[in-house]
């Protein structure tokens, strides 16, 4: 039976970059163009006109511009929005607003007209579009359940670490998480699949909202409980000891498992360090990155947990995870704190 293809509408102010766009996707059979917009105005309509699958949004237009736009979407026709954006810290922010605001994904426009860096374009546009293709359009634009209460643990040892892997789906998602969880709460090293010129920003963005102080991965940054480590979007994130305490450590060698930083290259670090006072977390996100991990800490005795598909915005990783038969528990988003706290609580009794 052959497979519908992916019908996607193109909105962008710029002949250039629709065509750009055009030429990447029309590169795979699977996708097919039904329509270009020069603005965000000439694109709620087509939305409405076409009923595409998933929409291309420029960040930055005249007029009805790629937030103004991606707000009508959400609240009017929920659909998967990607998001194409500049290299500029503006051009960060906004797209983190964006993604905060519903959108799946984002691809950041090639620098130059180097083949290198247009090649990698039309390879993450294609990306990106077919994870937007894969989410969970339930979940797009409708409240979400409230997180469930999550109690502080009191966890002696110092060498316990809950380490989360997200990806496509996951700016939005962990705005919504890390606010739940207690200022005092374990020391947290997040990898989520996202560019350099991305990854500070988005710290900073989730620091602001949330009780834990959140910080960008640095070389020698010590793991301390009540604050959560986002991996840099240039290199894998590893833990290690060094002097007997746990720090981050950054290293830049090739992708794994097709990402740097990768899920299963932060997993890895840490259960080798702390073994089964860890909490594995893999959470929404395209592809199964974080899958090898997840058995690493299962043989060294960690608690591993996935999030549901009802609540994921792209039930890939978590799926890859789950399909390993390694995870304890499968729970809804709004669930996922109160699962940590509960692991760390079976943790600590296992101290006493």
């Amino acid at each position: 039976m052959t497979k519908k293809p992916i019908r996607v509408l193109i909105v962008d102010d710029s002949v250039f970059m629709r065509s750009m766009l055009k030429s990447a996707l029309s590169s795979c059979d699977h996708f097919e163009i039904i329509g270009t917009a020069q603005n965000g105005e000439e694109g709620i309509r087509k939305i409405v006109k076409l009923k595409p699958d998933v929409v291309t949004l420029d960040v930055e237009m005249p007029g009805l511009d790629g937030i103004g736009a991606l707000e009508r979407i959400m609240k009017e026709f929920p659909l998967p929005v990607v998001m194409i954006s500049t290299k500029t810290q503006k051009g960060a922010q906004v797209t983190l607003e964006a993604l905060q605001k519903g959108a799946v994904d984002y691809v950041a426009k090639p620098l130059g007209d180097k083949s290198s860096s247009l090649q990698s374009f039309r390879e993450a546009v294609t990306q990106a579009v077919e994870a937007a293709a894969a989410s969970n359009r339930n979940v797009l634009g409708t409240p979400r359940a409230p997180f469930k209460s999550t109690k502080t643990v009191d966890v002696s040892d110092a060498d316990v670490i809950v380490a989360i892997g997200i990806s496509a789906g996951g700016p939005a998602t962990l705005h919504e998480m890390l606010p739940a969880m207690p200022g005092n709460f374990p020391p947290i090293v997040i990898t989520q699949h996202m560019p350099a010129d991305f990854t500070k920003p988005f710290a900073s963005r989730l620091d602001a909202v949330s009780q834990v102080t959140v910080r960008h991965a640095e070389t020698n940054l010590p793991l301390v409980p009540g604050e959560a480590i986002i991996a840099s979007g240039a290199a894998h994130l590893k833990i290690i000891r060094r002097l007997s305490k746990l720090v981050a450590t950054l290293d830049d060698g090739p992708k794994v498992s097709g990402f740097r930083p990768s899920v299963d290259v932060m997993f890895d670090s840490v259960a080798k360090v702390v073994g089964p006072r860890a909490v594995g977390v893999i959470m929404t996100g395209m592809g199964c990155d974080g899958s090898v991990g997840i058995r690493t800490f299962r043989e060294n005795g960690a608690a591993t947990i996935a999030q549901d598909q009802k609540t994921s915005i792209v039930y890939g990783m978590p799926k890859a995870a789950a399909d390993t038969g390694c995870i304890d528990r499968v729970v809804p988003l709004s669930d996922i704190p109160r699962a940590i706290s509960e692991a760390l609580s079976e943790l600590a009794a296992c101290q006493r």
